[in-house]
C-alpha cells in the first residue's frame, strides 16, 4: 500500500468537520436473541430507531419479528417473545433485506453494540448477505466519557442498560422488548451528547475517539 492510499484509507475513518452530531442520520437498534452464543443462538427481534436533529423518530421506527426454529424457554422468560408467537413472522433472510433497507448508510446506535452487531452479521452470513460496513457507537463506551474521573468514585467495567437508565432517569416501561431498548438507548445517546457538551465542544468525530 502507498503512503497515498494508506492516508486515503484513514481519512474514510473521519468525518468532515461541518457535518454536526444534529444533522447526522443515526439508527438505534437492539436485537432480542435466543442467547449470546454467535453460531448456535439466533435473533428473535430487530428493534431500530431514526434519531436525527435531536429528534427521535417514534412514526418511522422499525421492529420485525423473524420465523426460526430455535428456541429457548430460559431466555424467553426473559424478552417474553414465545415460540408461537402470533405476529406474522418473516424468514431470516427477509427480515434481514428489511432491516438493511431501513438501516441504509446510517451511524448505529446500540448498548454494547458489539454483540448486536456481531449478531446480525453472522445472520447476514448465514444468508449470503454482505455484512455491515456502517459505523456505530456504543453508549455503554460513551457513557463512561461523562464521568467524573477521581479515585472517589469507583467506575464500573460495563455499565448496563439499566445502569444508564436508572442513572439518566429514563422509564423501564418496555425494557427488554427490541424496540423498547432501542428508545431508551436512543433517550440515553441524547443525554450523553448534552453531558459531554457541558464539559467541551463536541463534534461527531470526537465521539469516536
Amino acid at each position: 500500500m502507498s503512503l497515498f492510499d494508506f492516508w486515503k484509507k484513514e481519512e474514510e475513518n473521519f468525518f468532515d468537520e461541518d457535518i454536526t452530531i444534529e444533522e447526522t442520520r443515526f439508527v438505534v437498534l437492539d436485537t432480542e436473541t435466543t442467547g449470546f452464543d454467535y453460531t448456535n443462538d439466533r435473533i428473535l427481534c430487530i428493534g431500530a430507531l431514526v434519531l436525527q436533529n435531536g429528534t427521535i423518530s417514534i412514526q418511522d421506527s422499525f421492529e420485525v419479528y423473524i420465523e426460526q426454529d430455535h428456541y429457548d424457554e430460559s431466555t424467553a422468560q426473559i424478552h417474553g417473545i414465545l415460540k408461537d408467537f402470533v405476529v406474522k413472522r418473516p424468514s431470516e433472510s427477509e427480515a434481514l433485506k428489511q432491516f438493511l433497507d431501513y438501516l441504509g448508510d446510517a451511524i448505529i446506535i446500540a448498548h454494547h453494540a458489539y454483540f448486536d452487531i456481531t449478531m446480525i452479521n453472522k445472520a447476514l452470513e448465514r444468508n449470503g448477505l454482505t455484512e455491515l460496513k456502517n459505523k456505530s457507537l456504543d453508549t455503554g463506551i460513551l457513557y463512561k466519557k461523562t464521568l467524573i474521573k477521581s479515585h472517589l468514585f469507583e467506575r464500573k467495567d460495563h455499565y448496563s442498560l439499566d445502569d444508564l437508565a436508572d442513572k439518566f432517569d429514563i422509564s423501564k416501561k418496555d425494557r427488554h422488548t427490541a424496540l423498547g431498548d432501542a428508545y431508551i438507548t436512543a433517550i440515553a445517546f441524547l443525554k450523553i451528547v448534552k453531558k459531554l457538551r457541558e464539559k467541551k465542544h463536541v463534534n461527531l468525530n470526537q465521539l469516536f475517539k
